[in-house]
């Protein structure tokens, strides 16, 4: 090897220490320490038993995820086209408005922890918007996790379908 390229490498080398790695390698700490914080909702990808895919959310959805540090969470999924009710009063909107809304978003609030050997992260539900969900848990596993996106799979999901929602870290 010559004094140039000697020099090239280290330089590069340099470089790297000072920029410092990004994405998934930066991350320390452990699965639970990752996944604290606020994330904005990109896609649920629905597949049904017959292997037919859907957007459960629709296109552009909105939505937010929080898992405090002391093991707390809530989410938030929503269609972004749900039609605003003809009275401004929640307590008086019709079977169609609140049937759009019922079927077009879901919300939950509960605790959380996570599984580092399964890379799952398991929720109790203590209320939300399907009482259904009420007391009970709900386990998804990580397939994707770098400092700004998340990406997790659950199984059985309350609709019967598997999904695959993708997040990203909120600025």
């Amino acid at each position: 090897m010559n004094r140039g390229s000697t020099l090239g490498l280290l330089a590069v080398a340099a470089l790297g220490l000072v920029v410092g790695p990004t994405g998934a390698v930066s991350q320390q700490g452990s699965l639970k320490q990752q996944l604290v914080g606020s994330w904005t909702l990109v896609s649920i990808i629905a597949t049904d038993k017959a292997g037919g895919k859907s957007d459960r959310r629709g296109p552009n959805p909105k939505g937010m995820l929080i898992f405090t540090a002391d093991g707390h969470f809530s989410i938030l999924t929503s269609r972004s086209d749900l039609p605003n009710f003809k009275i401004d009063n929640v307590n008086q909107g019709t079977a169609e408005e609140n049937k759009a809304v019922m079927t077009g978003m879901i919300a939950n609030v509960g605790t959380w922890s996570v599984d580092e050997a399964t890379r799952s992260i398991t929720t109790n539900v203590e209320a939300g918007t399907f009482p259904n969900l009420n007391g009970h848990t709900q386990t998804r596993v990580i397939s994707a996790l770098t400092a700004d996106e998340l990406r997790y799979v659950n199984g059985a999901s309350v609709s019967g379908t598997v999904d695959e929602a993708t997040w990203r870290r909120a600025k």
